[in-house]
């Protein structure tokens, strides 16, 4: 699997997607590179993107607290001894605390013991064979945890809306069709996230991370 493993890596993507799509060089001229916002590999990693999941970022925070205070850690022994119903008790839905149940068995059988052995879409395969894990959630765990090189979180609005406004287009473009765009931004697409998520800070006169 590619990796983005630091800014030099993410330089040279930058670079390849300009010449690809020389609007990705506005992003760069008015913001610079943006962070790889990098997180450590493991279950904790996948059980905060699934917490934050439909919320505000200041409710996952306090989720994420409460939980971090009840389980005393995430590790797959932890979460597998919290009943589901105890987990949602500490503020996450009913489907998310069967999330955190499905994703700490699928690490403790040890799916992910060894990522650098695996290729990116078998890591995809993998992290969606987990009950209440999409597309989302996985490209994310694999741009962040995994530093892969070519996650696409299509799902994303903010990213959907970056892409529309950078690239003039009327509407939000969906989930396929940010697929279909994205194909000509391949094996860069992590890149591509990062950029066209600086530029939706930009756009929406937030600090850029």
């Amino acid at each position: 699997m590619e990796r983005l493993n630091d800014t030099r890596d993410l330089a040279w993507a930058a670079d390849r997607l300009i010449e690809a799509e020389p609007r990705f060089g506005l992003i760069v001229a008015a913001h610079g590179l943006p962070t790889l916002r990098p997180s450590p590999p493991g279950l904790e990693s996948l059980l905060r993107i699934v917490t934050d999941q439909l919320i505000s970022l200041r409710a996952g925070e306090a989720i994420w607290r409460r939980l971090a205070s009840g389980l005393g850690g995430f590790t797959p022994e932890a979460v597998l001894a919290c009943p589901e119903d105890h987990l949602r008790g500490l503020g996450l839905s009913a489907a998310k605390a069967r999330c955190f149940q499905a994703a700490a068995r699928a690490f403790a059988e040890g799916h992910f013991d060894a990522p650098d052995e695996l290729s990116e879409t078998e890591i995809f395969r993998r992290l969606t064979a987990i009950r209440g894990v999409g597309p989302w959630t996985a490209n994310l765990y694999l741009l962040t945890a995994l530093k892969a090189a070519d996650a696409w979180p299509a799902q994303d609005l903010a990213l959907q809306e970056a892409a529309r406004h950078l690239l003039g287009m009327p509407v939000r473009p969906t989930p396929r069709e940010m697929e279909r765009m994205a194909c000509a931004w391949q094996p860069y697409r992590s890149a591509a996230a990062l950029l066209l998520w600086s530029h939706y800070r930009g756009l929406k006169g937030l600090r850029q991370a």
